[in-house]
């Protein structure tokens, strides 16, 4: 299947999966990089159920060079047509033993620079020195979140589950189950691997239950400007 083909099954589905993105030789740098990082600012988080480092790029620059690599971005060239950029960048490990689980949802928030009352900007959150904000519906139609694999990964170390075409009803109320769980998906992905998404499909993800770590790296673009004078926290342009 080409990418040509995904692109058509993201904007349709709501999510799609790709195989070899990135080489074992690639994911070891990745890997390296975070294994090596200074770990004193606040953008790294460590429980017993997840380690993980927000603004990534930020905290770890040098992963840009590896994560850019060509098949991302002529990925990303598929999907947007207009001028593109990462919106967001965060990197999740959730250990052998996690019991750290996460129930159906949609992703309506996005990181700003501050807050300030703007119209159709609503439901903000201040949370580990961030502000988020729930943007017009158009924002998160046209961002897409792209999760890089570390790991082999399946339903038993986390996968994500997924409805596809959840997104095309726009923000779901789920106590209402607006949504049919017979049509759930399992997002399994092999390391190298990525799972494209639209925010607002609906995705969940269970308990580790077979003892294996699961890595993965969270970008999220968007071809949107937002109004002034607020702006993307982690606007990095390719």
């Amino acid at each position: 299947m080409n990418i040509h083909h995904l692109a058509h099954t993201l904007e349709k589905q709501g999510y799609f999966i790709l195989d070899d993105v990135y080489s074992i030789s690639e994911i070891q740098q990745i890997t390296t990089h975070v294994d090596q990082a200074s770990q004193n600012s606040e953008g790294f988080l460590k429980t017993n159920d997840l380690f993980a480092v927000r603004q990534l790029l930020k905290n770890i620059p040098k992963l840009k060079e590896v994560l850019f690599n060509t098949h991302l971005i002529s990925l990303l060239s598929t999907i947007y047509k207009t001028k593109y950029f990462l919106t967001k960048a965060i990197y999740f490990d959730k250990p052998p033993t996690s019991n750290w689980f996460v129930p159906y949802h949609q992703d309506l928030s996005i990181s700003v620079n501050q807050k300030i009352d703007t119209p159709n900007y609503k439901n903000w959150t201040y949370k580990k020195g961030q502000y988020g904000v729930q943007p017009p519906l158009k924002v998160l139609e046209n961002s897409t979140a792209i999760r890089i694999h570390l790991d082999d990964t399946t339903l038993e170390n986390g996968a994500l589950k997924v409805i596809p075409t959840s997104h095309s009803k726009g923000i779901i109320r789920t106590d209402l189950k607006d949504w049919d769980i017979n049509t759930e998906k399992i997002g399994n992905v092999k390391k190298g691997g990525a799972m494209l998404m639209k925010p607002l499909t609906l995705h969940a993800s269970n308990r580790t239950t077979n003892g294996k770590r699961r890595r993965v790296i969270h970008l999220e673009f968007c071809d949107q400007k937002l109004e002034s004078p607020l702006e993307w926290l982690e606007y990095h342009s390719l």
